[in-house]
């Protein structure tokens, strides 16, 4: 404006800048409603400015910072614009895929956090008892097997995680079957050493002894006797030779209708131990065992000796039952023994009163001439050669002394009868009679 304002009464500054057509907003939007002006603004007291150089026409006029007071209305600046618009901006891509990742690593942190207590307290020993539990390893069982028997006894936590450990150590292929004691609270390694080493419990055994020169019919009544066996089973056994597979001479044995007993002399007369519980079965296969193991133990030349003269392990083990029977004292074994090949050679009949014994229900002390003629293969005195087959479980010192017998012209033998248990040998028969003479002296 050139001139002062109507109804402000002052003149303005920028008079030179300012348009004279100029007017309030508000003013104007008043006088378009009602043709009322919008009160007037007092006026400020005149300030005193510097002097000043004479602005540029071509330069805009600064805005007033106190809208009130130049009697305009407060405008935002440009820049307070900027920063609303900013605020109403989504969020960027950036921070989505952060906040994504760090869930993600959030959720792996805790599946394996929870894999690793599940495998944690799967190994770790169950609680410490000391109460013991028998666990039984069967022979042939597998690593997964042996877990699950352990698991189901509570000396293991998880089956799963035990065998997937014993995969991992290179474990599982070396336990023992048997009968184990375990105490809960064992580790992994403790459980796993036990079963390697075959630390087993002893199992509860039955003991018995064979003596020497003894029937299958004594044995069979020993065995019963101290309840081992039932009788007629043990029997029953004895008469099929075929059924017992631990025994390779037992195939060598003669199909013969005359033997009362096919294995009678093949089980050999010792002191075993067995588990409690082994059926007759069991215990026979057993002894049949010892007889080879036995027969492993003579001379590297035994059955060379056999073989030259034509025998076999049959006729061995028959020839042998004699001496049993008939010798007690070591040193006449091999003295019986060279008389027995004698009488054979001279095809004499071999006249043992151990073979007529054998017939007998009930040993006698003193044979009658009835007994002497007891109808029978296995009667020595009726039939010449060897009996069909053994009398009695011969002992290895009778096999030896069959095999190596001592070399005399002897044929006859008798006992002394003073208590001794030795005899007297003659090499013929007269001597023999007056052998029996002075045996009857000594009669007691």
């Amino acid at each position: 404006m050139s001139k002062d304002d109507d109804n402000n009464g002052w003149k303005s500054v920028y008079s030179g800048n300012l348009s004279e057509n100029r007017e309030e907003p508000e003013a104007e939007r008043a006088r378009a409603q009602g043709g009322e002006e919008l009160p007037a603004i007092a006026p400020l007291p005149p300030r005193t400015r510097p002097a000043s150089p004479p602005a540029r026409p071509s330069a805009a006029p600064a805005p007033a910072r106190n809208a009130t007071a130049a009697g305009k209305p407060d405008i935002a600046p440009d820049s307070a614009e900027e920063e609303a618009e900013e605020d109403d901006e989504p969020p960027k891509k950036g921070h989505a895929a952060l906040w994504s990742f760090l869930i993600a690593l959030g959720l792996v942190v805790i599946a394996a956090a929870s894999i690793l207590f599940y495998v944690w307290n799967g190994l770790r020993p169950p609680a410490s008892s000391d109460q013991t539990v028998r666990v039984t390893i069967s022979k042939g069982m597998g690593a997964k097997k042996v877990g699950e028997t352990l698991e189901t006894h509570g000396l293991i936590r998880n089956t799963f995680l035990f065998s997937m450990w014993l995969k991992y150590k290179n474990e599982g292929s070396r336990f023992q079957a048997g009968d184990y004691d375990f105490k809960p609270g064992m580790t992994n390694g403790e459980i796993v050493a036990k079963l390697n080493n075959g630390e087993t419990v002893a199992a509860a055994t039955l003991r018995f002894t064979i003596p020497e020169g003894f029937t299958v019919v004594q044995i069979a009544d020993r065995l019963a006797k101290e309840g081992i066996v039932d009788k007629d089973k043990f029997m029953n056994a004895v008469r099929n030779p075929t059924q017992f597979a631990n025994s390779t001479w037992t195939k060598q044995i003669p199909t013969n209708k005359d033997l009362r007993y096919p294995i009678e002399g093949y089980l050999f007369p010792e002191t075993y131990e067995m588990k409690k519980g082994s059926t007759e079965s069991d215990i026979i296969d057993r002894m049949l065992a010892e007889l080879d193991r036995k027969l492993g133990t003579l001379p590297e030349d035994w059955q060379s000796v056999l073989e030259e003269r034509g025998w076999t392990l049959h006729e061995l083990l028959t020839a042998a039952s004699l001496v049993e029977r008939e010798v007690v004292v070591d040193e006449e074994r091999p003295i019986v023994a060279g008389i027995i090949l004698n009488r054979l050679d001279k095809k004499m009949p071999l006249q043992i009163d151990a073979t007529i014994q054998y017939l007998l229900d009930k040993q006698k002390e003193k044979l009658t001439n009835d007994d002497l003629k007891v109808d029978s293969p296995y009667n020595t005195y009726q039939n010449k050669g060897l009996p069909p087959g053994p009398i009695s479980s011969p002992s290895l010192k009778s096999i030896e002394a069959v095999l190596y017998p001592a070399d005399t012209d002897y044929l006859y033998y008798v006992t002394k009868k003073d208590g001794s248990n030795t005899h007297l040998f003659a090499e013929t028969y007269k001597q023999h009679q007056r052998n029996i003479r002075e045996s009857e002296k000594n009669e007691k």
